[in-house]
């Protein structure tokens, strides 16, 4: 196992794959996951996420000060039931936004690891599709 990292990060979870959301601060990362659980993800961290590798996965998990905690713009702190931790399978770059109906494949290496990376879509159907590939893509 590798030191543990913290990153600037928001992490969501569908049974045993998760998805980290990585961006700059109001970038929509609280909201993206707040979407996502309103989906059936479980919450892993919210603006901090404990990274560390194992082998050839990458885990991620919750600073023990925010744990079950998330931010909701204009309504406050809330709490939720945690998930984690959990294996990293898809980065969402909150910076970058996806313009391309079909994009090429990107990934991104995290602690040694390449993990796929999917770019912001501001599509009303973005958190249904996020969902659709942890349940799916991320198994294969």
């Amino acid at each position: 196992m590798s030191a543990p990292e913290t990153l600037h990060a928001t992490c969501v979870a569908i049974n045993e794959h998760a998805i980290l959301i990585r961006g700059a601060s109001g970038s929509g990362k609280s909201g993206l996951a707040l979407r996502l659980l309103t989906l059936g993800a479980g919450l892993v961290a919210d603006d901090r996420t404990c990274l560390w590798r194992e082998g050839g996965t990458l885990w991620a998990d919750a600073p023990d000060t925010i744990r079950g905690r998330i931010e909701a713009r204009g309504v406050g702190i809330l709490s939720v039931p945690a998930t984690g931790p959990r294996k990293v399978a898809l980065v969402v770059d909150m910076d970058e936004i996806e313009t391309k109906r079909l994009p090429e494949k990107r990934e991104m290496r995290i602690m040694g690891i390449m993990l796929p990376v999917l770019n912001k879509c501001e599509s009303p159907h973005f958190p249904a599709a996020l969902t659709l590939y942890l349940r799916t893509e991320s198994t294969k």
